[in-house]
Order: C-alpha cells, then sequence, then structure tokens
C-alpha cells in the first residue's frame, strides 16, 4: 500500500469527507410535487437534478478518483399519506417503493459514455415523434413495438424526455466537478472528468472514475442496495490494456484500484440500510464468462489483494467456484477470510446456474449472475427481481401447526406425520398468502438507473415497468431451529413419551417453566448440523417441498416466486412473533442467520456442518441464503490453516453448496468490544449478507453474532 492510499484510508476511515456534508432542507420540493400533482417519473428526474444541484464539488487531499456526497439526504418524493392511499387502493411495494437491490448494466455506458446514451435517446424520440406525426415505424422496430398505440408513444416519449433531461444533470455536475478541479489546480482529475463519463473510457483510472460516477447518480436519484457487478469482467479490458501497453504497473494498478474501493466508503455511512454496512456494494469475481469459459483473471485477483491490504467493509467481495476451480483460487480466498472482514462469500456455478436456467432465465444470462446486494442472485442491467420481496417463518409456521393441531384433534389421534403435514400445509398457506400480497406491486420509477440498464433505451420504457427479467425472491428464515424443533417434537412426543402436545405447547408458553427436564431434553435431540440422518432427513424434506411451494404461481410482471434459504433481517424480526420453539430455543432469543446451525448447538465440527447442510437438493431454493460458519481465528495460527479452510470450502462446493460465508472471529475479542468499543473501531464481522464494523451494529445483532461463537 502506497503512502498516498494510507493516506487516503485513514482519512476515509476517520470520516475526514463528513466535513464537506450538509443539511439541505427539501420539504418544498415536496409540497411542489403534491401541489402542482407531478406525475412519479417527472419527480424522479427533478429530484435527481435538484439534489445534483445542490451538490458541491469537493476532493480529498491527494485523490485521483473524485466523486463525495455534500448533501446528506436525497430528496424525498412522495409523502407517507401519499404511499400509504396507494397502499390501501391495493398496490404493494417492496420497501420504499423504488428501484433497490439491482446491478445496472455499467459495461456498455464505461465503454460508450454518456454521450452515446444520449445520441440513442435522440434517435428514439426522433422515430417516436415522427410516428405520432404520421410516420412509420422504422425497420428496426420489432412486431411488439410496431403496435404500440399512440398513447403509448406518448408515455414512450415522456420516460425518453425525462431519461434525457437526468442524464443531462449527471453530466452537469460532472463539468463542474471539472472545472472546480482545473480551478484547484488538480489536474489530473480534471483531465479525467475532461473525458469521462461524457466519452467512453479509454484507460483503467477513466473507466474507474466513470463507475465511480455512474454508481453515485444512482444513489442520488433514490436507488438503493446498488451492487457494482462483475467488476473484474467489465473492467478487464483497460486494465489489461493499460498493463500491456505499460502504463500500468501491477503496482500502480493496484494503487487506482484499492482508490476506487476507499471511495466505496467515503458515503457510506449516509446510504440506506438496516445497519450500517448494510448496503448492498457487492461485486462478483471469477466464475464463467457468458459462453461459458473460466472468468478468473488477473484483475480478479488484483481485487482480492485490494480487499485484503484495505480490509473495509466496501465493496463486498463475492467469487464464484465450481467443481473445476483450482485449490490455489480457494485458498486466494481464504487468505481474504483469514484476515477477519468475513469475505468472501462463495457461488457454486454448478448448482446455481442450472437453478437460474430451470427458472427461466437464459444459459448466457445465467452465466453472468450477480449478486443484488447480499447473496441474492440477478443478472445485471436486465435483471429487475425484487429478490428480498418477503420471507416465511419455519418456526412461526411449525408453532402454528402445533397450535392447529391440539385445538383440533384429539391427542391420541396425532402422529408425527400429522404434525409433518401440518407444518407442510401451515407453510404453503403463508407462501399462497404472500402470492396474493404482492399480485400488484408498483416500483416508482428510475430514469437515470434506467439509461444504464439493459435495453431501455430500446423499449423507451422504465426499468420499474418491467425488465426481461421480473421475479420475486421469498426468504425462508429458521430452517435449522425448525428441523431441530421438528427432530425434538418426534423424540419428546411420540418416541419418548415424556410429554404430550398439548403440554408441549404449553411449555412453549411459559419458556418450558418448571420442567427443566423437558428442555434438557429438547436440546438433547437431533440436531441439523451434526450429519445426523434423524435431523437431516427432515432438512431434505423441509427443503424439497419449500423448493416447490410457489410453483406455478406468478405476479402480474410476469415473473415467478424464487424461495431460498436465506433470513436476511428476519432472523431477528421473526422472533417477535413466537414463543419458545421445542429445540429448546426460549422466546425472544435470534434464530441462525441464514441457512446455518441453530444457535447454542454443540457442533461435532465444520465438516459435520457441510454435511448436513449439503444433504439436501440445493438447486431448488437458489434465491441465495449462505450456509454462515464461524471458524475462531486461532485456527488460522497454523502453519497449514489457509490450506485446510480452502479444503473445507472446496468440499462444500464439491457436495453441493449453493453459497458459503464464513466468519472469522473471536468471542473474548467481541466481549472486550461491546466493553470498550474505542479499542475496535476497525473490527469487521459478517452479519446476514454483508459485512459491518461491530461497534456500529445494534446491540441485538452483536449478541446474535457472539451467540454464534459461544461453542
Amino acid at each position: 500500500m502506497t503512502n498516498r492510499i494510507k493516506s487516503l484510508l485513514d482519512r476515509t476511515f476517520d470520516k475526514e469527507q463528513a466535513k464537506f456534508r450538509r443539511d439541505v432542507d427539501w420539504k418544498p420540493l415536496l409540497e411542489r410535487f403534491v401541489a402542482e400533482g407531478i406525475g412519479d417519473e417527472a419527480r424522479a428526474r427533478i429530484g435527481l437534478e435538484e439534489m445534483l444541484k445542490s451538490e458541491r464539488p469537493e476532493f480529498m487531499d491527494g485523490e485521483r478518483i473524485a466523486f463525495l456526497r455534500t448533501v446528506k439526504q436525497i430528496p424525498d418524493l412522495h409523502t407517507d399519506a401519499e404511499m400509504d392511499a396507494r397502499r390501501a387502493a391495493g398496490t404493494a411495494f417492496g420497501e420504499k417503493g423504488v428501484v433497490f437491490n439491482l446491478t445496472a448494466d455499467f459495461a456498455p455506458t464505461i465503454r460508450d459514455g454518456l454521450g452515446a446514451r444520449l445520441a440513442e435517446i435522440d434517435a428514439r424520440l426522433a422515430e417516436l415523434k415522427g410516428r405520432q406525426d404520421g410516420g412509420s415505424p422504422s425497420q428496426g422496430c420489432s412486431n411488439w413495438e410496431s403496435r404500440r398505440l399512440a398513447g403509448d408513444d406518448a408515455e414512450s416519449i415522456e420516460f425518453l424526455e425525462n431519461a434525457r433531461l437526468s442524464v443531462e444533470a449527471v453530466l452537469g455536475l460532472v463539468e463542474r466537478y471539472r472545472a472546480e478541479a482545473e480551478k484547484r489546480g488538480l489536474a489530473d482529475i480534471a483531465a479525467t472528468l475532461a473525458h469521462v463519463p461524457l466519452n467512453g473510457a479509454r484507460t483503467f483510472r477513466e473507466a474507474l472514475q466513470s463507475l465511480r460516477i455512474l454508481h453515485y447518480a444512482m444513489w442520488c436519484e433514490g436507488e438503493y442496495h446498488c451492487g457494482l457487478g462483475r467488476i473484474d469482467q467489465y473492467l478487464f479490458p483497460y486494465y489489461d490494456a493499460d498493463i500491456k501497453a505499460g502504463r500500468l504497473t501491477d503496482e500502480t494498478a493496484l494503487e487506482e484500484l484499492e482508490e476506487f474501493f476507499i471511495a466505496c466508503n467515503r458515503d457510506s455511512d449516509l446510504y440506506i440500510g438496516v445497519q450500517q454496512g448494510d448496503n448492498g456494494q457487492s461485486v462478483m469475481l471469477g466464475g464463467v464468462t457468458r459462453d461459458g469459459k473460466p472468468a478468473f483473471n488477473d484483475l480478479s485477483r488484483l481485487c482480492l489483494k485490494a480487499c485484503g491490504e484495505l480490509k473495509l467493509v466496501d465493496p463486498k467481495i463475492n467469487l464464484r467456484v465450481d467443481k473445476s476451480t483450482p485449490l490455489e483460487i480457494y485458498e486466494l480466498g481464504t487468505e481474504l477470510t483469514a484476515k477477519g472482514i468475513g469475505f468472501p462469500q462463495y457461488a457454486n456455478d454448478d448448482v446455481v446456474i442450472p437453478a437460474l436456467e430451470r427458472w427461466g432465465y437464459e444459459t448466457e444470462d445465467a452465466r453472468d449472475y450477480s449478486v443484488a446486494a447480499c447473496w441474492e442472485f440477478i443478472v445485471p442491467g436486465c435483471g429487475m427481481d425484487i429478490n428480498n420481496i418477503d420471507a416465511v417463518s419455519f418456526v412461526g409456521s411449525l408453532d402454528a401447526a402445533l397450535r392447529n393441531l391440539t385445538q383440533r384433534r384429539r391427542d391420541a389421534e396425532v402422529s408425527f406425520e400429522d404434525v409433518k403435514a401440518e407444518f407442510k400445509t401451515e407453510v404453503q398457506r403463508r407462501a399462497d398468502a404472500l402470492v396474493e400480497k404482492y399480485r400488484h406491486v408498483e416500483i416508482l420509477p428510475g430514469p437515470f438507473v434506467s439509461v444504464i440498464s439493459t435495453d431501455c433505451i430500446k423499449k423507451a420504457r422504465d426499468i420499474s415497468k418491467g425488465a426481461k427479467y421480473n421475479n420475486f425472491g421469498i426468504h425462508g428464515t429458521g430452517i435449522a431451529v425448525a428441523v431441530d424443533s421438528l427432530a425434538s417434537v418426534r423424540e419428546l412426543v411420540f418416541e419418548k413419551k415424556l410429554v404430550t402436545l398439548p403440554e408441549l405447547v404449553s411449555l412453549l408458553d411459559s419458556d418450558f417453566a418448571g420442567r427443566d427436564d423437558v428442555r434438557a431434553a429438547a436440546k438433547a435431540a437431533p440436531k441439523m448440523g451434526n450429519a445426523d440422518a434423524r435431523a437431516d432427513d427432515l432438512a431434505k424434506w423441509l427443503i424439497d417441498f419449500w423448493g416447490h411451494a410457489f410453483d406455478g404461481k406468478r405476479n402480474d410482471r410476469g415473473g415467478i416466486f424464487r424461495p431460498g434459504t436465506g433470513s436476511a433481517m428476519y432472523y431477528i424480526w421473526h422472533t417477535r412473533d413466537v414463543p419458545a420453539s421445542a429445540d429448546g430455543r426460549l422466546k425472544g432469543e435470534p434464530l441462525s442467520a441464514n441457512y446455518a446451525p441453530s444457535l447454542d448447538v454443540p457442533v461435532k465440527g465444520p465438516v459435520s456442518v457441510v454435511r448436513s447442510f449439503t444433504e439436501p437438493d440445493l438447486g431448488q431454493v437458489c434465491n441465495g441464503g449462505p450456509l454462515t460458519i464461524e471458524i475462531h481465528d486461532s485456527a488460522f495460527a497454523m502453519p497449514d490453516g489457509v490450506e485446510k479452510v480452502a479444503h473445507l470450502v472446496k468440499f462444500f462446493i464439491e457436495r453441493g453448496g449453493h453459497q458459503m460465508q464464513i466468519n472469522t472471529i473471536n468471542r473474548d475479542t467481541l466481549l472486550d468490544a461491546q466493553a470498550h468499543p474505542e479499542r475496535h473501531r476497525h473490527l469487521i464481522v459478517r452479519v446476514w449478507g454483508w459485512s459491518g464494523y461491530f461497534i456500529e451494529l445494534d446491540k441485538p445483532y452483536q449478541d446474535q453474532i457472539i451467540k454464534r461463537v459461544e461453542l
């Protein structure tokens, strides 16, 4: 790491950039939107224009890649009353209702420049306006486009005009930055901004600067959890050309990449998230190309090195691997894991690509997958999937099933197969309810993000109206707790007959009060994570029916519902609605995050965990949701520590695991960080699908992470 990068790193971590920030009162703008009845698309464009006009060009000393936020808040485009009225009228929204959890198609605009996008917009506008005036569609139009009605043409024209003005707003801020850089004698920055992003990038630094601006503008427009996608693929041509031409060496290329990575952390504390660090700035490395060839390259390697040197929470590194991936690449990933930042997260091409194909993704698109934000799979540019639209609580479903049975049936008539059947029925009922809830979903427009998404200009249609893929993802939370609870019910009620089913339900309401023996027996029952077929067979059964819970169901955008094994924040939230569970978990205790053993479960070791959690067919539930494993940091103190952990990851991939993340942590360190946060400002932990600074997490999330490593 050069002295310049070390200085930028330290000052960015210390939030020196905050001195440039200020508050802006956006209330008058929102009042204007309401008073004038301005439409959604125009609001999005005007909001971006006003946001960028309010930004002031500022620079960190020593930087060469510019752009940082000086306005703390982006404008609200709709009042709560307006959104509530829409919901009351039957419209559902994903989270805030805007475009989110998406990766744009950055590559073409970095290559061609925003000037080329403006030319495409102008050509499409001329065609549509000519048609309104009585002209005929061009020969390049599809039959579908030729059949568009005049009213559709008017809507298309409105989109294109707003998109054009949005691009001009971005370029306006770029010009102000260029002029200010020139004024301050920052010749390198001024020269770069004089060319990009208006024109296509010619060098690695220009490509990085262009990407920084495009990504920055998305956040300013209101999109959030904006992924960066496969940067080692679309930035590689610029890196490779500079290396071959002698414009860069390995050392200077690393310096430029590290500066870009630092820039990703500059404004991240202003970004939307459940917790600090939950911002979706993820990148995907490796895998295969769109034509199926190995994609791991020298830039992939450089990204891992840059991340390891900087040890920052952004960007979050994901690494695609498969059975043919050399052990050396696993070891590179494991060396990063050893640094204790929760990176990389692994994705298995052998499982994910066929799963996406089965769900209707074209093969080339499936091969090009990335992650939307945390771990939900998405195809950059052409995916408007809402991959975390909601979740089904398996723990809540099992609790409801047990109560349903005790109310409807005499205890003597109930068998364990009845419990399983009732549980399956309740999960299906909840799944069907979510299908109905999200039958009609609206997404608020994003004219600028549409410009850098696939075919939106050609179709003259905002990406909020739909893209090539418009699927919804549903998390399945508490898988291990549900499996362990089922195993406990079978053993305590039907095999050992320690309690009746009604008695067990009553004990769940009282946290097993007065029956420590029952709770001890529940905790001693078979558990998922110990390669015990008595539990693992139940997991296979659960995953199998969960993988088919949405078969034949579609949303009104033509998309499907994708089940997954993730939890997101629901591993905390879903515990608010249920009492204790039959595995011995007490009320209020969190579930395991994502696809992982229940908390407090003594497991034989990581190999047994991998064996258990790869028994089910995970290709059925590939919305995402990694196996999360905690490894004590002492594992890497041994000379062969990296190699052993790399073999563990490879073992998981070879057994058909879909996704994996490893936390390298120390319980004593975490406890000390809770007591003395000032001593641990740089301590990073993996939370659910992202990494964050431990001391910035709310206590329930800290406690859950500590609990993961207590045994």
